[in-house]
């Protein structure tokens, strides 16, 4: 892991998340809410996120087919700019969980952190070149203000060389967090390391 960074309440640390309401007992669940957490995530028997939406097998299976295929689909938009777009979104939304994620996520694969500071530091200004000034600038208009988006605000990403694919990307990427922020923010909080 790369050094630790704190800004604005927000994290690159590992953070764990508590949810407010009553999750899946694992030794009274059915057999189609196991079966969805096997499928959802490696760790998903021990999160409080996956085992109050596995309340709902149906919709937990939904959201983590798209969830999937919009931030790990082969092409189009680089992961480590999904990851850029996600984490913009959650700093926006003040989802201190998610930003931690997306940020361990964007250093993996980007191989850096500098991004990740200046996204918790001022994410209106943050981005080591044109491109990643675009993506941000446009995950954060997307958030605060969906319909202000325009033909000029995509002009904007074609003009740092963003592609019509990367683009639909972007927009999927910064869409989904605008639900999945909401469901952290809104049925838990995150849960940060004792201190030594």
């Amino acid at each position: 892991m790369s050094a630790i960074i704190k800004s604005h309440g927000f994290t690159n640390e590992t953070l764990d998340w508590k949810a407010w309401l009553d999750v899946i007992d694992l030794d009274k669940a059915g057999e189609d809410q196991i079966k969805v957490l096997e499928e959802s995530h490696p760790k998903a028997k021990v999160s409080d996120y996956y085992l109050f939406l596995g309340h709902q097998p149906d919709i937990l299976r939904q959201r983590s087919a798209a969830f999937n295929a919009i931030m790990y689909a082969p092409g189009g938009m680089s992961r480590a700019e999904r990851e850029l777009g996600s984490m913009v979104v959650s700093r926006i939304n003040g989802c201190v969980y998610c930003a931690s994620v997306h940020a361990q996520r964007f250093e993996q694969l980007a191989k850096r952190n500098d991004t990740v500071q200046q996204v918790f530091d001022d994410p209106y200004t943050a981005g080591v070149d044109a491109r990643e000034k675009a993506i941000t600038q446009f995950s954060i208009a997307l958030t605060k203000n969906p319909n202000g988006i325009d033909g000029d605000s995509i002009k904007a990403l074609k003009d740092v060389g963003l592609n019509e694919q990367e683009i639909l990307d972007l927009i999927h990427s910064v869409a989904i967090f605008a639900w999945a922020n909401r469901l952290m923010l809104n049925l838990g909080e995150p849960v940060f390391a004792a201190a030594e």
